[in-house]
């Protein structure tokens, strides 16, 4: 409740709320004489390795000195600023009804033939941990508003070593090293960008997030619409998730089923080097908050990404394989798991569409659309919980949206409904495998 109340307070600040100005010491500093409703006045403290720098920053507060910056100052912002509406009822989405003899939709959504020439030109090969770092780093470089917040993130570089040497290049108090209390800082972090900030919270394990639940569904995706538009999140939470190695339960959970749920929030999740510093730095620019999904897995790939800049559409997916018999819809670790099982399909006489749906909230049924309409049949495959996960909503959106054009029922491969096992050989029996999968598709095109 602390963190929840300091930030609300803060918000009370008028001067401060129309002002993009604002840079972390002063949120930070301010927070020091915070007074909550009905309790005494709240000492900030820096925990970690936030370093002598920052405590004398703070006993050297003059409340009097609190101004912003002049806006002529600041680096452009995006004059646009979108809501998010969910994809399954749109008219958008509802303009794909038409018979099968109509024309696929001009599929501009998808960003494939780009990505793909980008990615075989000239480059680097980072691994996926590495392409993520690139991508912050550029964007702390870019905009002196985005800062970084959440336990180890500072000297040691995070637990995955995403924000591996931003602390000794930005200093201690824009890669903020936080107690161990993600209510706290997770509050502190939607305040901070409710005064201007772009903060990066980064979850050292995606389930720790459910101690800032509160947090994200109550005040991250709901304060631009409880205010009347007067604040806007442009926050991005992020951090490792998925069924790990015998990383126990706890700590092998899928939580884009529990926060899909919740109105204003956007969640992307990345399978790939490129898409992965794509989607961190289109994240970081966005106007609405973002969950950006990463798995514990996959931080070790290695690609050849571009040289020059580049972003990703946070609402696109992506064309992995092109095929004609059925369609493939996957993300994150699962994405590989497809990929292995086409190669068995493609030697059996079968034609699979790969589709990686990189935009869980909102989904993209441009691309998702134009091809069922070509395949007529569907095939999901994720790592998601089965009652209630993303499977079954994208199920949900397929048959509501395309149900004319399908030739088959849309069949849903997701994890069992039970807490992951430690032993190996049980935990890989709650994940599909691609057997199953093969299994699946030829089940649908019989």
């Amino acid at each position: 409740m602390l963190a929840e109340d300091a930030s609300f307070t803060v918000t009370h600040v008028h001067p401060m709320r129309t002002l993009d100005g604002i840079t972390l010491p002063h949120v930070l500093r301010f927070l020091r004489f915070v007074t909550l409703p009905g309790k005494k006045k709240m000492a900030a403290r820096i925990h970690g390795g936030a370093g002598a720098g920052a405590a004398t920053a703070l006993s050297t507060f003059n409340p009097k000195k609190l101004v912003a910056p002049s806006r002529t100052n600041l680096p452009a912002a995006r004059s646009s600023k979108r809501c998010i509406v969910a994809a399954a009822g749109s008219d958008a989405s509802k303009s794909l009804r038409v018979g099968h003899s109509q024309k696929l939709i001009a599929n501009a959504a998808v960003a494939t033939k780009a990505e793909t020439s980008a990615t075989t030109g000239t480059g680097h090969e980072l691994l996926l941990f590495e392409a993520l770092q690139e991508g912050l780093e550029e964007e702390m470089d870019r905009d002196p508003r985005v800062c970084v917040m959440g336990e180890d993130v500072g000297h040691y570089g995070g637990s995955y070593k995403v924000t591996k040497g931003l602390a000794d290049k930005f200093g201690d108090l824009r890669v903020l090293d936080t107690p161990i209390c993600e209510n706290a800082f997770t509050g502190m972090g939607i305040g901070a960008a409710m005064t201007g900030l772009r903060p990066v919270i980064e979850g050292m394990n995606m389930g720790f997030l459910l101690l800032a639940f509160n947090q994200i569904s109550n005040n991250c995706g709901m304060l631009h619409y409880t205010s009347g538009g007067q604040f806007t999140i442009p926050v991005v939470i992020r951090g490792p998730g998925g069924v790990g190695r015998q990383l126990g339960a706890e700590h092998s959970q899928r939580l884009e089923s529990y926060f899909q749920s919740i109105p204003g929030i956007q969640m992307v999740a990345c399978s790939t080097p490129y898409n992965a510093k794509g989607l961190m730095k289109a994240a970081i620019r966005s106007e609405n908050p973002v969950i950006l999904f990463e798995h514990v897995l996959l931080y070790n790939l290695k690609e050849k990404i571009p040289d020059e800049e580049y972003i990703c559409n946070l609402e696109e997916a992506e064309m992995v394989r092109p095929g004609e018999h059925i369609t493939i819809l996957t993300y994150s670790r699962m994405r590989y798991h497809v990929m292995q099982a086409a190669k068995t399909l493609v030697n059996k006489g079968y034609d699979p569409e790969v589709i990686d749906i990189r935009s869980l909230k909102p989904f993209d049924l441009y691309t998702i659309g134009n091809s069922v309409k070509k395949t007529h049949r569907v095939l999901i495959v994720e790592e998601c919980m089965r009652t209630g996960g993303i499977g079954a909503s994208l199920t949900a959106a397929i048959n509501e949206n395309f149900h004319d054009y399908l030739d088959a029922p849309v069949m849903c491969l997701s994890s069992q409904d039970v807490p992951t096992p430690y032993a190996g050989t049980l935990e890989e029996w709650t994940v599909v495998q691609p057997a199953q999968i093969v299994t699946a598709v030829e089940q649908l095109c019989q």
